[in-house]
């Protein structure tokens, strides 16, 4: 078995680690397990209050779900966003975040500009394919940003992922976006930089329109990953940066580039035929209809399924080639569709798809789960 954190599945082997680390005391639990103090995120125990260290949570946890695998050693896996985080946050834990005592809102417009710069260069390294190293990148910007740390810096670039998916650019994978921000300062360095940057709108077109060839999977068992969950931040009204000339919407241009969506409509196709039939529902499987192909794309919906006992389940697709909380777009149809059959409703939202494509699952009306413009049906997570 290859020992992976997303293999981690078990809520009470999470609290079993919780309890350990309550019976214990942090040194104690921390040294036995060979983990050190958690810098960026710590995992709240439902039951004491306790706030534990989450990386070595997880670690343990694993150990006493798989005990014949034992725990993960701290170099077997990361401790950010995309994994510990997002893995005990599934999992119905509560995840805080030590950034943002750091973080601070005193950034100077010069340690913002010198920021948002390294950001867009690398953004566009990835856009264009090209190989770059985070860690040296974070080096050489600390050393001109006096006294900033690994932490908040690494919290100011979730900020700016965050300006980056309002103006309608891609954000940098790795960098989940954070809504909590000097919006008007962070915001007005944003879009003047991007206005400035003539390779990096050529290379975010490209990325959005650029064609795609179905995905070529067999094994769908790692392809699930838990949705992400709506940001709930007091922050100031985000009205500056619709005045200034944004050129163009590349996730909007991204969302009507149809080889990319058929793409996806055939992976979930396959998905859907692969779950149920792994659910011992073969004759459903062989059922399952990709209607927007057959039927026409009216319908509110893509494919229509099945639950196990021969329920309908009626699945919209959305895909992306870049992060999971990249807002997707919905029709007025769809979103008055999965309003009017909430129980039978879902909603595929593919992401990553050119990399390792993945998907998460929405039940029921999209508005449940997404902040939802009622002029564009522009859905988002933050």
């Amino acid at each position: 078995m290859t020992r992976r954190l997303s293999d981690l599945t078990s809520s009470a082997a999470v609290q079993a680690a919780l309890d350990e680390f309550a019976g214990v005391g942090r040194d104690a639990f921390l040294a036995k397990h060979g983990f050190g103090r958690s810098r960026s995120y710590v995992v709240v125990d439902p039951r004491s209050g306790i706030e534990a260290d989450s990386k070595a949570i997880a670690g343990v946890a694993f150990g006493i779900q798989f005990p014949e695998e034992g725990p993960l050693r701290p170099s077997d896996f990361s401790g950010g966003d995309a994994t510990v985080v997002s893995r005990l946050q599934s999992l119905g834990f509560i995840v805080k975040s030590l950034l943002a005592e750091t973080a601070g809102d005193d950034w100077r417009r010069e340690e913002v500009e010198l920021i948002v710069a390294d950001y867009l260069a690398m953004l566009t390294l990835e856009l264009t394919g090209q190989h770059y190293n985070k860690t040296a990148h974070r080096r050489r910007l600390l050393e001109l940003l006096n006294g900033r740390s690994n932490g908040s810096v690494e919290f100011k670039h979730g900020n700016i992922s965050a300006v980056m998916l309002e103006l309608g650019f891609p954000y940098l994978r790795g960098y989940k976006p954070r809504a909590n921000f000097q919006r008007r300062l962070l915001t007005e360095v944003v879009s003047e930089q991007v206005q400035r940057h003539r390779v990096l709108d050529d290379a975010a077109m490209a990325a959005a329109l650029r064609p795609v060839e179905k995905a070529d999977v067999s094994d769908f068992s790692r392809v699930k990953a838990p949705a992400p969950q709506r940001a709930l931040v007091a922050r100031e009204q985000a009205a500056i940066y619709g005045r200034l000339p944004i050129k163009r919407d590349y996730l909007q241009r991204e969302a009507q580039n149809r080889a990319l969506g058929l793409a996806g409509e055939e992976f979930a196709l396959s998905f859907e035929r692969w779950r149920l039939a792994g659910l011992g529902a073969g004759q459903l499987a062989e059922r399952v209809e990709h209607v927007s192909r057959t039927q026409g794309d009216g319908l509110g919906f893509d494919i229509q399924s099945f639950e196990v006992d021969g329920r309908a389940r009626y699945i919209e697709v959305k895909t992306t080639a870049f992060g999971e909380r990249t807002p997707f777009f919905a029709s007025a149809n769809e979103v008055r569709f999965a309003q009017e059959n909430t129980e039978q409703f879902r909603l595929y939202r593919l992401f990553d798809f050119r990399a390792a494509p993945r998907l998460f699952e929405l039940a029921g009306a999209i508005e449940r789960h997404c902040s939802l413009d009622p002029a564009t049906y522009r859905a988002s997570f933050d």
